[in-house]
Parts: structure tokens; C-alpha cells; sequence
């Protein structure tokens, strides 16, 4: 009797080590399935990472290219809206430089160069009158002048120019009653 106790107890202990067993072997399925399922997931993040980078790659090199090609646009605008100055001034050095008219045509090429120059946004600074601002001009004389006020433009030397916001060159002036 007591072998047949131990021979049961035996077959229970076999029968729980069976099934301690198939619980660790599902369970070691389950997380190889796991591993596998979270290695494809893995996978396609990183081909969708390669995908993105490719993508953006290929925009940087297309907006450049763009922004070339409409920097090459605007410049090539503008010279055309240059040229017929530039034909009026070669017109010039072929004429009498004592006509009145040759004086006439010039100041008409100087108007025209301007107009195209302003079409394109540029602007003059010419300032005479108003009080000194170190932003949109350069001192370059000082004087006294009773007529005249604090820091008041009296004189520009040189016109200055701007586009936009953007001073390209300051207008040199002279400027009365300043410390």
C-alpha cells in the first residue's frame, strides 16, 4: 500500500511538473510570439524613419533648387528693367555733351534707371529737413545754424537708399546744432 501511496504521489508530482511545464512552454510561446510581433513593429519604424528621411531629403533639395531658380527669375527681371538705362547712357557718350538736350537725356535716363529701381521696391532716403536718425543716416559734417533746429538734416551729401525695412545705404549728411 505504501508503494502504491508513493507510485500516486509520484504521478501527481509528475503530473504537476507536466503541467508547471506546458504553463512555462505557453508562456515562453507567448513571448517569442511577443518578441517576433514587437521585432516586426520595430522593423517598419524603421523603414517608415528611412521613408521620412529620404522624403525630406528630396524637399530640402527641391525647395533649393526653387528658391535658385526664382533668385535667378527676379535678378534677370531686373536687369531687363535695367538695360534700357543702360542703353540711354551708352546713347550719351555718343552725343554733344554741350546740347541741351544731351543734359535733357540724361537727367531722363537717371529718371528712368530710378523708376525701374523704385519698381523693384527700392526706396530713397533723402532727408533734408528732418531731425537725424543714426538709423537711416550717416553725419558726416556738423554745423552751427541758427535758422535751423536740433539735430536737423541741413544738408545730404549723398542720397541713401532702402528696400523695405532694409537700409542699403544710409544718406550722408550734414547736420546742424548737434552736441
Amino acid at each position: 500500500m505504501a508503494d502504491e501511496k508513493n507510485i500516486k504521489e509520484e504521478s501527481d508530482v509528475s503530473k504537476e511538473e507536466q503541467k508547471a511545464e506546458k504553463k512555462k512552454d505557453k508562456k515562453e510561446s507567448k513571448l517569442k510570439k511577443e518578441n517576433e510581433e514587437l521585432k516586426q513593429q520595430l522593423q517598419e519604424q524603421k523603414e517608415l524613419l528611412l521613408r521620412t528621411a529620404a522624403e525630406f531629403d528630396n524637399y530640402k533639395k527641391r525647395e533649393t533648387a526653387a528658391k535658385e531658380k526664382l533668385s535667378s527669375y527676379v535678378k534677370g527681371e531686373t536687369l531687363k528693367a535695367i538695360l534700357p538705362s543702360l542703353d540711354n547712357i551708352n546713347r550719351a557718350l555718343l552725343a554733344d555733351e554741350n546740347s541741351a538736350d544731351y543734359v535733357k537725356g540724361v537727367s531722363m535716363t537717371i529718371k528712368g534707371l530710378l523708376d525701374a529701381l523704385k519698381k523693384e521696391g527700392l526706396e530713397e532716403i533723402n532727408p533734408k529737413g528732418e531731425t537725424f536718425d543714426v538709423n537711416f543716416h550717416m553725419a558726416v559734417m556738423k554745423v552751427e545754424d541758427e535758422n535751423a533746429g536740433e539735430n536737423e538734416i541741413t544738408k545730404v551729401l549723398q542720397t541713401g537708399y532702402k528696400l523695405g525695412d532694409t537700409v542699403l545705404r544710409p544718406a550722408m549728411v550734414e547736420v546742424a546744432n548737434c552736441d
